[in-house]
Order: C-alpha cells, then structure tokens, then sequence
C-alpha cells in the first residue's frame, strides 16, 4: 500500500503535473486561437461590408454622373432642336413676306395691264366702226 501511494506520489509529481500544465497550455493556446479566429473573421466582415458600402457610393455616384451626362445632352439636344424649328419658322416667314410681296407685285401689275385692257377695249368698242381701217 505504501508503494502504491508512493508510486501515486511519483507519478503526480512526474508524470500528471507536468501533463496537465501541458494541456492546460495547450487548451488555452487553441481557445486563444479561436477567439482569435473568431476577431480576424469579425473585422474581415466588418472590412467586407464597408467595401461592399463604398462600391454601393461609387456606383450611385457613377449613376449621378451619367444621368448628370445624359440630362445635359438632352439639353444640348433640346436646344439644338429648339434653335433649327426657329431657323426654320424664320425661313417660313421670310418665304411668306417674299411670297407676299410677289402677290402684291403680281397685282399692281395685273391691276395696271386690267386698266390697260379696259382701256383698249372701250377704245375698240368706242371707235367708230370704219375709223381704223
């Protein structure tokens, strides 16, 4: 009995201390490593969904611009379009104005070969029937 609690004695002081400061090391070494673990994971998250923040800024700022682009050249378009209907209207109205003065042209010299006319027939009509032969 005393060599079996003497052997107790040796193999506690031997062989189970140093074993289980080992594990005990060793234990804390592998939950150190999981909380660890557990910190690198929770800032890659944390680093992933600020990235995934900034690409979703840069993508609607890249919407702002293009929408800012394409606003500014249906503008330019607008403008364009508003620029040649006013040429074209002026261009109307110039054609009309000369297409008028002709018109009026065109009757004072109607007006004038009428009297001419008038005049020539009252004359024949008038003239004694033997006079101008």
């Amino acid at each position: 009995m005393i060599l079996l609690a003497l052997l107790y004695l040796l193999y506690a002081t031997i062989v189970h201390k140093p074993l289980r400061r080992v594990l005990d090391e060793r234990r804390s070494k592998t939950e150190g490593a999981v909380e660890k673990s557990r910190a690198d994971i929770a800032a890659a998250e944390a680093r992933t969904s600020e990235y995934e923040q900034r690409l979703r800024e840069a993508r609607a700022t890249v919407f702002r611009a293009q929408e800012a682009r394409r606003k500014a050249a249906l503008d330019a378009r607008t403008a364009a379009l508003n620029e040649a209907r006013n040429k074209a209207q002026a261009q109307v109205q110039a054609a009309k104005a000369d297409i008028q003065k002709d018109r009026e042209a065109a009757q004072h010299g109607l007006q004038a070969e009428v009297q001419a006319l008038a005049a020539e027939i009252e004359r024949r009509v008038l003239e004694p029937a033997g006079a101008g032969r």
